[in-house]
């Protein structure tokens, strides 16, 4: 009779044992969720309704058309900012650069587009450091035509290969 409740106690403590390696995970989940929320460590981009590029033609830094179905199939991310290029507008190309370089054999699916939304010339220095971003003046035309959900601001614009802006 010793040995029957002998096996009856290991078999409740291998049934508990297997019940607690199980709900462990859900406990320890819930802690970490409800303590440490995700919010303090997610992305700050938000999606937006799908909107199309308008296609009217740009101008190139040198006065060559240019015309955005040329990026057509391709993720573009998209930057407004003035010619002068304050150190906002510098911290901004510089995290277009970084995030295509960290997409690695996948880079070349993804363009970076710098609108320049007024006359002022580009600096020599900020052409060479940021080669391969598309550089295209923007008339006040072009930018009025833009959906007001996707007017220039502090933001990255990211478009679809489609040519439709659908996250900020």
């Amino acid at each position: 009779m010793t040995a029957d409740n002998n096996e009856k106690r290991t078999g409740n403590f291998t049934l508990w044992l297997v019940l607690m390696v199980c709900i462990a995970p859900i406990i320890a989940a819930t802690i970490v969720h409800r303590y440490f929320p995700p919010e303090s460590r997610m992305n700050y981009g938000d999606l937006v309704e799908p909107v199309p590029l308008p296609r009217t033609p740009l101008q190139t830094l040198d006065g060559k058309p240019f015309s955005l179905s040329a990026l057509q199939g391709k993720w573009v991310m998209i930057q407004a900012d003035g010619g002068a290029c304050a150190p906002a507008c510098v911290e901004k190309l510089w995290k277009l650069r970084q995030l295509r370089l960290t997409q690695g054999k996948n880079m070349e699916r993804i363009e970076r587009l710098w609108l320049i939304t007024d006359q002022a010339p580009v600096a020599e220095s900020l052409q060479k450091e940021y080669a391969g971003t598309v550089m295209l003046r923007a008339t006040p035309e072009f930018m009025r035509s833009l959906p007001a959900q996707v007017s220039p601001d502090a933001h990255i614009w990211l478009a679809d290969p489609l040519g439709n802006v659908m996250m900020r």
